[in-house]
């Protein structure tokens, strides 16, 4: 249940946005006892869009220990990835890879919800219905500025704190604020929208398709397809399918939200296989969503008192299923950095450049595989090279499948050979065992 007490005038942290990075991060910080206030501009549950998790995020969840709540809420298990693109198709599954806990397809508006009463469970005090309107950095203490829509506290006010963590999601509050945010700079930009059906058909880890009524007891993959500009997803749910278009800006430019409808419907039964995975589906009106400004990054993501987290930070592709990753990775460094803050406030400039470091390093490796830009353009190669070197094989196995199915692999071979790594380790081809070319699909 939300906190319906007053606001309070001060606390350690303040935590902007309640989805799973600013929910993890408040979560982590509540447990050691530091007193954490999170505002929320929605009231949860909400609707939001990213419905793919890897298995990687099973570490997070056990880490802050929600894992049974998780568990307990049914969400469907996914077996893999199925990818047309450019008329090729291949299947891989989690399984290849040693993973013997699921990826799932979740609900946004329950998994978030989820998330979030556990951080208020674990101490954190969370106020929805509360957008913050900015931030003064003069103090060593931060002041933070919100205005309130609820009844018991409706109006403006403030409250200090000791550490910020911005996890606002696409309002990126404070990238706004220092005017460090930056659209990545391209040949063309792109937009992402989606909307959702009930009833149709999904595809199976064995490319054939299934109805609703084998829903619980034939795991879906996660089906992506190249289209004429760009690419499309389709992801089943418990009780509905989310689709998703990753299209070139330019085709809805001066568009409104009437003509974008029926654009979004005549796009997605012109993609192989989703015309007749849909065939049989109802959709529901209304339920299209758009995002511009597609992929961006905060030239300014951390300091000595602030973080900022997921989607607040920077924005990539979301071709890897990596949103949800991201957020919990960069919620649990900025947790650590903020209570190393706290412990050695001598150090507090020093453990900021780090918290940049770590959330500039992951966020490079993210854009260097999923936009097919390496170096260059808030991008360090040397910081991508590094965590490359760190990270467990299984991880890059699957990340180079994932590229290579999608004809993105040019950068991941070049930073692994950089990284001395390739020749040593995927010489005789990831491809082979891991990845499989399917002739054709039974939908």
């Amino acid at each position: 249940m939300e906190n319906s007490g007053s606001i309070p005038n001060s606390c350690d942290v303040v935590v902007i946005g309640g989805g799973p990075a600013g929910s993890h991060a408040a979560t982590l910080l509540a447990q050691r006892g530091y007193e954490v206030v999170l505002f929320e501009k929605a009231r949860f549950p909400r609707p939001m869009v990213g419905e793919s998790l890897i298995p990687h995020f099973w570490k997070f969840m056990d880490h802050s220990g929600v894992t049974p709540k998780i568990e307990e809420a049914g969400f469907l298990a996914k077996a893999g990835g199925i990818t047309v693109w450019n008329g090729r198709i291949h299947q891989f599954s989690f399984s290849s890879f040693g993973y013997d806990r699921p990826a799932l397809h979740v609900e946004r508006d329950e998994f978030d919800d989820i998330l979030l009463r556990y951080a208020e469970s674990e101490g954190a005090v969370v106020f929805e219905e509360v957008s913050v309107t900015g931030v003064d950095f003069s103090d060593p203490k931060p002041i933070v500025s919100y205005h309130s829509m609820r009844d018991d506290t409706r109006g403006a006010g403030k409250i200090q704190c000791r550490y910020v963590i911005d996890a606002s999601g696409n309002s990126s509050v404070l990238a706004k604020q220092f005017k460090s945010r930056r659209l990545v700079e391209g040949h063309r930009t792109f937009l992402g929208m989606w909307g959702y059906f009930t009833g149709g058909k999904y595809i199976g880890a064995d490319g054939s398709s299934y109805g609703p009524e084998s829903i619980g007891k034939v795991e879906p993959v996660t089906f992506i397809s190249s289209h004429e500009d760009g690419w499309a997803w389709h992801i089943q749910l418990k009780d509905k399918i989310s689709i998703g278009l990753i299209i070139n800006t330019s085709n809805v430019k001066r568009m409104g939200k009437k003509e974008m409808e029926p654009y979004f419907l005549s796009t997605v039964n012109k993609i192989p296989y989703f015309k007749e995975l849909l065939e049989s589906a109802s959709y529901q009106e209304g339920s299209m969503a758009f995002r511009p400004d597609y992929s961006f990054y905060s030239t300014k993501p951390a300091g000595p008192n602030f973080g900022c987290i997921g989607d607040a930070g920077a924005f990539v592709d979301p071709i890897f299923s990596h949103g949800c990753q991201a957020a919990f990775y960069s919620a649990s460094v900025c947790a650590w950095a903020a209570e190393s803050a706290f412990k050695r406030p001598d150090r507090a400039e020093n453990y900021g450049r780090l918290l940049k470091r770590r959330l500039q390093q992951h966020y490079g490796f993210s854009r260097s595989l999923a936009l097919g830009d390496y170096g260059g353009d808030g991008v360090d190669p040397d910081l991508v090279i590094d965590l490359m070197k760190s990270m467990p094989l299984v991880e890059l196995e699957m990340m180079l499948v994932a590229s290579d199915i999608s004809n993105r692999s040019t950068n991941f071979h070049e930073m692994a050979k950089q990284a001395g790594i390739l020749e040593e380790d995927f010489a005789d081809g990831i491809m082979s065992g891991k990845a499989h070319v399917l002739e054709t699909l039974n939908v």
